[in-house]
């Protein structure tokens, strides 16, 4: 099985060309939704939690409260850091346990595991090919304040503390570039798929 890595700054489309990607046919898996898995009610990973930031990150109910989380660690970048080292090992191990699964079911399928933060953890080095998704600045910029009601000053801050756009480029077998809308996302994304589907056959 080709396993490929997907990743990209916040709000650069990432969701979208993974979507492209599942109708073409293949096995996708998005870390957001593995990082949710991680913390639920009663997981060793949101003990884990618990123990490092206290037990003002959960609701009334004991579940993670992400957006106190997220106000907790964006503005510190040490316990951000901590949050990422204490999630990461949870995340891979879940991830690596789904692609295990699905290289017995399909072995000459293609695997597309999408993840942000994959560079600078170091989880890109598990892939085969690595797929970067970027796209202008001021787009970018324009999309994460529309789609999570950020202030310009918001927006910035969030954005700047990731990894840039050009540096996560640097690392990318494949580019897309989601700045002129979906369709041009959408045709390419099925001329990476196309790429991806030769290596297989040679």
């Amino acid at each position: 099985m080709l396993k490929v890595g997907l990743t990209g700054s916040i709000a650069v489309g990432k969701s979208f060309v993974l979507g492209v990607l599942a109708e073409l046919g293949c096995r996708v898996l998005d870390a957001d939704a593995t990082a949710r898995e991680v913390v639920e009610p009663g997981s060793a990973g949101l003990s884990a939690v618990v123990e490092a930031f206290g037990s003002g990150v959960l609701t009334t109910a004991g579940s993670l409260d992400r957006a106190k989380l997220g106000a907790l660690v964006f503005t510190d970048e040490q316990k951000r850091l901590r949050l990422n080292s204490i999630l990461h090992p949870f995340i891979i191990s879940a991830q690596d346990q789904q692609l295990r699964e699905w290289e017995t079911e399909d072995p000459d399928g293609i695997a597309i595991v999408d993840a942000a933060l994959m560079i600078e953890s170091g989880g890109y080095r598990r892939f085969d090919k690595l797929i970067v998704i970027h796209c202008r600045p001021e787009v970018q910029l324009q999309r994460l304040m529309a789609r999570d009601g950020f202030s310009r000053e918001e927006a910035q801050k969030r954005i700047a503390a990731q990894m840039s756009q050009e540096e996560k480029q640097k690392y990318a077998d494949f580019l897309i570039d989601t700045s002129d809308g979906f369709e041009e996302a959408r045709l390419q994304t099925e001329r990476v798929y196309a790429e991806l589907k030769r290596m297989m056959l040679t």
